[in-house]
């Protein structure tokens, strides 16, 4: 069933001390692919952005704030309708080759536990469906728990742990994808939570399959163990958090920094 998500996503940082200069990149705008529509979608902020397109394909903004500032207020919002990709399939491939998703990065390098793993979990040439077992049992030994990891967690250290978040559980598929050399990357985006106890901002999974009829990404939400629907609007894909993240950037001007970010998806 096709979905029209309102997505509102608020984010604001506070300095102790005046800042002399920001500068930070945005993926803050969904992505046009053929399962999905932007419908309409805006960003306001202070200071000068200048819009790019990155080596992923995502649109993304190049934020500038030159003077003494306090506060740096980031707001998007918009509709954008999402329709179910059959089976996870996604229909476009992408101008990339999936062997460039097939890098570890430092989110993602596996340790021997993680190779371990992938090997018990995973035949050589897995299917959409083994790929979907291996989310299950993923979720199952990495339980979702809010707080226990930080950004700069790896997935040697929720392995190890036992618990994360999404972002965790996603660098955990890709860390075991690409022990056994299977392309996988990264995706942030945003989930219209309905009942459930979760963020509505999100990390899932895009893995090649190659099956009887099919060769291309399969998108799956690791975190719900289920084939990506119509729930999810992808923002921005790349090898890891670090290439996907919404907002990354750096400040001159010392002192201390706070950050309240609030995001609502409603249908």
């Amino acid at each position: 069933m096709t979905m029209r998500l309102v997505i509102e996503h608020s984010t604001v940082y506070r300095y102790t001390v005046p800042q002399t200069y920001t500068i930070q990149q945005l993926r803050l705008t969904p992505r046009k692919e053929p399962h999905q529509q932007v419908l309409s979608w805006q960003i306001a902020s202070p200071g000068q952005r200048h819009a790019l397109v990155d080596a992923f394909g995502n649109e993304s903004h190049m934020l500038t704030l030159a003077g003494p500032h306090t506060e740096v207020r980031i707001v998007a919002s918009g509709s954008v309708e999402v329709e179910p990709p059959p089976g996870g399939r996604l229909a476009d491939a992408g101008p990339l080759s999936p062997l460039v998703f097939t890098v570890p990065t430092r989110f993602t390098q596996p340790d021997d536990a993680i190779i371990e793993f992938a090997w018990r979990h995973l035949p050589r040439n897995p299917g959409s469906h083994q790929l979907l077992a291996l989310a299950d049992a993923l979720a199952g030994t990495v339980s979702y728990q809010p707080g226990a990891t930080a950004v700069s967690t790896t997935a040697a250290d929720a392995m190890r742990l036992r618990q994360g978040v999404c972002q965790d559980q996603a660098h955990l598929f890709l860390a075991c994808c690409h022990a056994l050399g299977i392309p996988g990357r990264y995706v942030s985006g945003y989930i219209y939570p309905g009942d459930q106890p979760h963020a509505a901002s999100h990390a899932w999974v895009d893995v090649w399959a190659e099956e009887p009829g099919f060769a291309g990404w399969v998108s799956i939400d690791v975190t719900h163990t289920r084939f990506a629907d119509a729930s999810l609007c992808r923002l921005a894909i790349g090898r890891d958090y670090e290439s996907a993240a919404p907002i990354r950037g750096v400040r001159r001007g010392g002192g201390a920094e706070t950050m309240e970010v609030k995001v609502d998806v409603t249908h």
